[in-house]
């Protein structure tokens, strides 16, 4: 696995030389604002700051990290906001589609880098992505515009399905309603029945496992939406309890036993998303570098999980694959 030592602060100012505490007063501050636990951020955290450290930037030598955990509870964000704001970070790091939006309400004079899933253009983020404008610019997984990719890579998996369910978190409307409707249209040229099911808490999700069961339904499509990272386990364990057959959209999720996931390197945008703080701590702005798309999506896929469900995974899949766990 591609694990790295999660480092979630730098510690109680107050307990450090008064040398430290100066040099520190000195330094640029990040505000990381994450609708997420650091638990759930525990592979992204060091990936971003690779992307400072390529750039020259080390967190506690020459710059400071303000961390601000919403611990998936969506309106604990713009409060969270604020208070970085008031602290008067350099920059602010938005991590996820909800947390960028809470720092855009905040400031417009801070510069804001994100990393979200939404088209930041059809949400507000950013006038367009070659010249975002404003005080916003940054990373654009686009994980709800490869919904049809998804479905397509599962119905091959998993031959003569004919009913599917898309797990989507209602807190996150806008990821929702993006995904459901490419789901919807993917899922007519196939001939596949949709079933949209809640999994807003870890209550829901274990009720639409039961409904899953309970309507036949063939195979799971993850929604992309970060509070299934901090679900993942539950998920998993569910899947299998049912014997059914799972899209992640994360690699993290198909290492911890998932069966397969199809997306964009998050732990690559989570690098970017350093290395464009740290041209802005330098002096560029944001208006000025344009919102990064992904050049690469992965599809991984577990073999001991096909395995349990009785699955054979088709040749043609694993020739495409780009990492096969087994």
């Amino acid at each position: 696995m591609r694990r790295r030592d999660f480092v979630a602060g730098l510690g109680s100012a107050a307990a450090l030389p008064v040398v430290v505490q100066a040099q520190q007063a000195s330094m640029p501050v990040i505000g990381w604002l994450d609708l997420q636990s650091p638990e759930a951020a525990r592979e992204s955290v060091p990936a971003f700051q690779k992307g400072l450290a390529e750039t020259g930037y080390v967190e506690g030598r020459d710059v400071t990290v303000e961390y601000r955990w919403a611990e998936n509870h969506i309106d604990r964000l713009p409060v969270l906001a604020a208070d970085l704001v008031r602290q008067r970070v350099t920059v602010i790091v938005a991590v996820t589609t909800s947390a960028a939006l809470a720092a855009k309400a905040a400031t417009q004079t801070i510069p804001i880098v994100f990393r979200v899933g939404s088209d930041p253009v059809e949400i507000g983020l950013v006038a367009t992505f070659n010249r975002p404008a404003g005080n916003l610019t940054g990373i654009a997984n686009l994980s709800t515009g490869i919904v049809s990719k998804r479905l397509a890579l599962l119905h091959e998996l998993v031959p003569g399905i004919a009913s599917i369910a898309m797990l989507v978190n209602p807190a996150n409307p806008s990821y929702v309603q993006a995904e459901t409707k490419d789901l919807q249209s993917a899922a007519h040229v196939l001939g596949v029945r949709v079933l949209v099911l809640n999994g807003g808490t870890e209550s829901d999700i274990a009720a639409a496992f039961a409904t899953l069961v309970e309507q036949q339904v063939s195979a799971l499509l993850l929604g992309a939406d970060n509070f299934f990272n901090t679900a993942r386990h539950q998920i998993i364990s569910l899947a299998a309890r049912y014997a059914i057959p799972t899209m992640f959209y994360d690699r993290a999720s198909v290492a911890a036993g998932g069966l397969l996931s199809y997306g964009a390197d998050l732990l690559d945008a989570n690098r970017q998303v350093g290395l464009y703080a740290a041209r802005i701590l330098k002096g560029e702005k944001p208006a000025d570098l344009p919102v990064v798309q992904p050049t690469k999506f992965e599809l991984v896929i577990n073999l001991k999980t096909a395995k349990s469900l009785g699955l054979t995974i088709p040749e043609t899949l694993l020739a495409t694959a780009d990492e096969v766990i087994q």
